[in-house]
This record gives C-alpha cells, structure tokens and sequence, in this order.
C-alpha cells in the first residue's frame, strides 16, 4: 500500500513530477536477477521517477516484481509509474500509467482517476501538439537516438527536443540514448527532465550512473532558457476537469 496521505494523493504526486528531473524505466528482472538491489542503487543515485517495463514476462511475475517497486519507491519518495496497463497500474497501486497512444490516455484517466499521473510517448512535431489538450501530465519525447529498447523506432535528433522545449505545453522526458556522456548535449537542446534505460539499468554502478546524468543540468547551466524552465508553475490545460469532461 502507497503511504499517500489521506486527503489524496494527487497533490503530492504532482509536486514530486513538478520537481523531477530523472526517470529511469526498468524491467521486472533487470539481468535476470531480482531488481531490489538495483532500484535501490539508483533511486538513491537521484532518480526520481521509476517505471516498471516489462515485455516479454507473465503477468504473475510482473505483478510480484511491481510490489518491490512500490516497496522501493515508497522509501526513497519516488513516483511509480506502470508501462501500457492501466489495469496492471491501479492492481499495484502505482502513482500512474505510460501510455504509447494517444488513443488511449483518455480511457487511462477514466480508469485511474484524476489523481493518477498519465504519460503519454511522442515522436513528432505533430505528436507533441496533438498531446496539449489530452489529460495527461508529462510526455515523452524521443528517442533522440536510435537504442535497441525501441527497436525499429528511427531516431528523432536533437531538434525534436527543441521543438518540444518551445511548444510542449505538458513537461517533456527527452529519451532514447541518453547517457552521461551526452545528456548535457540533451540539456543544452532544451531538456530539463531525462529518461534513461541501459545507462543505469546497465552500469556497474547504478548510483554512480544516476548521479552523472544529473550533473548534466548542472554543466549546462548556462544553456539558453527553455519555455520548460516554469512550464510546471501554471496548471495543466486539462486541471480540473472532471475524467470524461
């Protein structure tokens, strides 16, 4: 059980997503191991936002695995998000849902509620404009290169981003590729929020992997503004609507 407070989570969600600047998406058995040690190792490397991705196991398996990863989250203060099933997301009591479609944010939001994170991939120009009037909170935008967690995806290049830091009207996860050897070219492209897969998932040191991505937005503090930089100071478009309205 989330340790959320009693008046509702949707607020403390909100505030944690407000503040985050990197989520990191992880399978149920990172390595064919148990990923406790892992989850624990980057969380407190300064990950922000966890979500369980998970393609290829049954869904007993996944839901055991969820139940670690609400476990962790909960004691590093972390967002716990659920790959493609919002079913799977409210059975493990998940802070929300990724969506790849955007078809399919609208049944998200009347299954989970208006408390619930919904996000939400995008890979074009038009993609992320269609995105402004759904009820979701953040997007993804990428992959801004090619990566084998997205097979067959061309990449989207760093002009994407920009695009999205002037236009996004939802904050934007820039994804696909990303490691500390490039994240400050992702930041210096507008970013200033980061996904990562093989970086942490693949390091030796998960924390140590964590913590070099987020010296990114310290090394590029100097980078031009970005209309993301008080995106989060003003309501989403959809706030206070009612799911469905």
């Amino acid at each position: 059980m989330s340790l959320g407070p009693p008046e509702g989570n949707g607020p403390l969600r909100r505030e944690r997503l407000r503040t985050a600047r990197l989520y990191f998406c992880c399978g149920a058995r990172p390595r064919d191991e148990d990923p406790e040690a892992l989850l624990r190792s980057a969380l407190g490397g300064g990950v922000d936002i966890l979500q369980i991705r998970e393609k290829e196991l049954g869904r007993a398996e996944i839901e055991r695995a969820a139940g670690t990863f609400r476990r962790v989250c909960d004691t590093y203060s972390t967002l716990f998000i659920v790959n493609d099933d919002p079913d799977l997301a409210r059975a493990c009591d998940a802070d929300g849902v990724h969506v790849g479609k955007h078809a399919e944010v609208q049944a998200a939001r009347e299954l989970l509620g208006p408390e619930a994170i919904i996000g939400l991939s995008t890979h074009s120009e038009p993609e992320i404009s269609a995105a402004a009037q759904l009820p979701l909170d953040y997007i993804a935008v990428g992959p801004i290169w090619e990566t084998p967690t997205k097979p067959g995806r061309p990449a989207v290049g760093l002009e994407l981003i920009t695009f999205a830091a002037a236009n996004a009207v939802h904050p934007f996860f820039a994804i696909g590729g990303i490691d500390p050897t490039n994240a400050e070219q992702v930041v210096r492209a507008g970013a200033r929020r980061l996904c990562a897969v093989r970086a942490i998932r693949d390091a030796a040191d998960p924390g140590g992997a964590a913590s070099g991505l987020r010296r990114a937005f310290l090394a590029a503090n100097d980078a031009p503004a970005s209309g993301q930089d008080t995106l989060l100071d003003r309501p989403a478009p959809w706030r206070g609507v009612a799911p469905g309205g």
